[in-house]
């Protein structure tokens, strides 16, 4: 088990969660495991690792930024169920102040 522990009933309440006693437990245990990994991270010597974002490559796709033709105003409004000049009626959710 490791040294350090994380209390589990405080992380709990902040992520506004409800442990039963049993989870709390089995939490603490897998977070200890988690600490205990840690700590035999930090035994070895990774001075020569350059540090890095992701274990494998990666790479940004990245496509031509080209018009295409799309819907138009009448097909994209074709199966709305409601709708006037050309724009969809949706009922109002934000009142008025």
């Amino acid at each position: 088990m490791a040294q350090q522990s994380i209390d589990i009933q405080h992380a709990a309440k902040l992520a506004r969660l409800q442990l039963s006693s049993s989870e709390v437990a089995e939490y603490q245990g897998q977070l200890g495991k988690v600490i205990d990994y840690m700590a035999t991270l930090e035994a070895y010597d990774l001075g020569e690792v350059e540090p890095m974002a992701h274990a494998m490559p990666v790479f940004d796709v990245w496509r031509e930024d080209v018009a295409r033709s799309g819907f138009t105003a009448e097909e994209a409004l074709l199966n709305a169920p409601r709708k006037a000049a050309g724009q969809f009626l949706v009922n109002r959710s934000v009142e008025d102040a």
